[in-house]
């Protein structure tokens, strides 16, 4: 099993680099590297054939991975144009967005502090619909605009909403407990 991986996500998976990545081309295109690579197809093969398997497999889900998620396809869409998101170390965003990354904070707080799951559902609708329209905008500033560095703060903020939306997920399970 001779593959190449050093070639980028998209070519492995025979899809444009553009940010507006077909989620069906996505899909059937990994289900094929999958039946291609899957560990079992090698069950009786050599030991490096199982192991060249299994490299390729975990290649192909992480590339999967990162095409699927749009925070994660961002930051490798930058880094391919050399492009660094610097998600640790700069914390630098727009005061509008500021101003309502504490209203979110606050009211995910209040939520959780009255186990209020209502409350839960409806931020987290509006986070969702937030996450669709900045992943939209990022998608305009990668492939039409191609302005990486504003591309760059998108994905903080990205970042940011998906985080929100990971601690509601966790509020929902500190409820059910």
């Amino acid at each position: 099993m001779e593959f190449d991986f050093k070639q980028d996500h998209f070519a492995l998976f025979g899809l444009p680099q553009t940010f507006d990545v077909s989620a069906d081309a996505l899909e059937a295109a990994y289900r094929d590297w999958q039946a291609r690579v899957h560990p079992d197809r090698f069950a009786h093969a050599s030991e490096a054939e199982k192991r060249a398997s299994m490299q390729w497999a975990t290649h192909v889900n992480e590339a999967y991975q990162t095409l699927k998620q749009p925070v994660a396809r961002g930051r490798y869409m930058l880094g391919l144009h050399g492009v660094d998101t610097q998600e640790e170390s700069n914390t630098a965003m727009a005061p509008a967005f500021l101003m309502q990354q504490m209203e979110w904070r606050e009211a995910l707080m209040d939520a959780k502090m009255a186990s209020d799951i209502d409350a839960l559902e409806q931020l987290e609708k509006e986070l969702r619909q937030e996450m669709r329209a900045r992943s939209s905008s990022l998608g305009q500033t990668i492939d039409v605009a191609k302005d990486y560095n504003r591309a760059a703060e998108q994905v903080r903020e990205l970042r940011f909403v998906e985080k929100l939306l990971q601690e509601i997920n966790q509020a929902y399970d500190a409820l059910d407990a």
